[in-house]
């Protein structure tokens, strides 16, 4: 049931809808498209329904990401960026990211409004001079990647990098509690399944709140 509901989220994900009169065909920006990625810490499985976007344009883009995160090393603390990217196509640099997921260790649901700080958005766009480490290649690289990560509380940190450039820490979040809970009650109360592996974990070593 969880693999059927994985793929119906991923499908969601992939239909992202635009709100607003005159919808330019392109932003202008220097690279085809900016990604989302989605980060947790180790066996703190996470589940996102969807990420939603507003743009600087004040246009709305829905569920431009979802499913499962990319997960760290460890269960306490942070890496800094990365996890599961995706491209956000046709879309200009976020003004505000709406993150809804399921905690599923726990399991609660989550929902959060993130303003993006104009600080962000130029150095998404401010080129630089870098020798990428995985190719020893240089290049001129953009930070046009937001990393969304979440951790049990509803905690939500956020970075912004690129793939040779090193992720600045925008910062951490307190979101709150779904009252209507998972799929804002479509599912009546149910989650997403915590895969076997991730239940034993926390069943013997608990979850380590207060370490992100």
């Amino acid at each position: 049931m969880k693999r059927l509901l994985c793929l119906l989220g991923m499908l969601l994900s992939l239909t992202a809808c635009a709100s607003g009169p005159n919808l330019p065909s392109t932003p202008k920006l220097p690279y085809p498209a900016w990604y989302v990625g989605l980060a947790a810490p180790q066996h703190m499985e996470v589940w996102v329904e969807t990420v939603d976007v507003l743009d600087q344009r004040g246009l709305a883009f829905f569920r431009v990401h979802g499913g499962v995160a990319g997960y760290t090393g460890k269960a306490a603390g942070w890496h800094r960026g990365g996890g599961k990217s995706k491209p956000v196509n046709n879309v200009d640099l976020p003004n505000h990211i709406f993150l809804r997921w399921q905690s599923l260790v726990e399991p609660q649901a989550y929902k959060i409004k993130i303003q993006i700080p104009q600080w962000v958005r130029d150095e998404m766009v401010r080129p630089e001079r870098v020798l990428c480490q995985w190719n020893q290649q240089w290049k001129t690289d953009y930070r046009e990647m937001i990393t969304l990560g979440m951790a049990p509380g509803g905690i939500v940190k956020l970075w912004v990098g690129g793939s040779c450039l090193g992720f600045k820490e925008v910062g951490r979040f307190q979101a709150e509690v779904e009252p209507l809970g998972p799929y804002r009650g479509a599912s009546k109360g149910k989650y997403v399944s915590l895969e076997p592996e991730n239940k034993a974990y926390v069943e013997q070593h608990g979850i380590p709140y207060g370490s992100w």
